[in-house]
């Protein structure tokens, strides 16, 4: 493993990410006051408690998936599609390194980003509601895991999209409904049957009922669930990037 190209790569998207860090670190603060304002306030008014828990503190792990998903799939996406677009990406290829050298780089930094904003958006919370994590370990853990799937994810797009509007086109369209389907700030149970079941087909469901499991003990789907769609979901995603190394899909056209 060359970890001096590795570094190099990460240390190359992290500087981009600190060139703009108060505009990181200010943007999902009034973010997560919005979403407080119109959720908290005005639905939480009606909704008391869902489970026992406040619904202010209930939608805390959704909001912070939320965003971590969609940042995750945004800072990697556009990380390997800019040396796409200058044509920088033929030095990358042509240098002595493995794809998994370079998508632990990539990756890696975009990984590192969405966590960051996630524990921002966390600490935030803590300003409007009161939060008492169960498992903070496995908080970590469940945070950690989603950012680098769908920092692998984001990477994917990012190798596919032709142009800049295209890097937008499945955050916006897919993954973003699919959030708000999947049970972000509102519990399955709260369904009707039908819509219960169709839910189950939700990949995002596993990962936000793992996640608040960590937070309150409460779940939607069995944990282990969780972490088995989480592992799936990598697997897939690595495997996905490996061919597309391997074949030259997008990347030497």
């Amino acid at each position: 493993m060359n970890w001096t190209a590795i570094r190099a790569i990460y240390v190359f998207e992290m500087t981009r990410f600190f060139r703009t860090f108060v505009q990181s670190f200010i943007s999902p603060i009034i973010s997560t006051s919005l979403y407080f304002v119109v959720f908290g306030a005005a639905i939480g008014s009606r909704i008391d408690e869902v489970d026992g828990v406040s619904y202010g503190a209930f939608i805390v792990p959704g909001l912070i998936m939320l965003t971590v998903m969609t940042q995750a799939i945004s800072n990697a996406s556009f990380g390997i599609y800019f040396p796409k677009f200058i044509g920088t990406i033929y030095e990358l290829l042509s240098a002595p390194l493995s794809f998994l050298e370079i998508v632990v780089g990539y990756v890696g930094a975009a990984a590192t980003k969405a966590f960051f904003i996630g524990t921002v958006i966390l600490g935030t919370s803590f300003f409007f509601v009161d939060i008492q994590i169960a498992h903070p370990l496995a908080m970590i853990a469940f945070l950690l895991l989603t950012c680098f799937s769908f920092a692998l994810f984001g990477f994917i797009i990012g190798i596919w999209a032709g142009n800049f509007e295209q890097l937008q086109l499945v955050p916006l369209l897919i993954v973003t409904p699919l959030v708000f389907l999947g049970g972000s700030f509102y519990s399955i149970s709260m369904l009707p049957p039908v819509w219960q079941t169709i839910s189950m087909f939700n990949p995002v469901v596993y990962l936000v009922s793992g996640f608040r499991w960590a937070f309150f003990g409460l779940e939607d789907v069995p944990v282990l669930t969780s972490l088995l769609a989480i592992g799936l979901f990598s697997t897939m995603c690595l495997a996905a990037v490996y061919w597309i190394f391997k074949s030259g899909w997008r990347i030497r056209q």
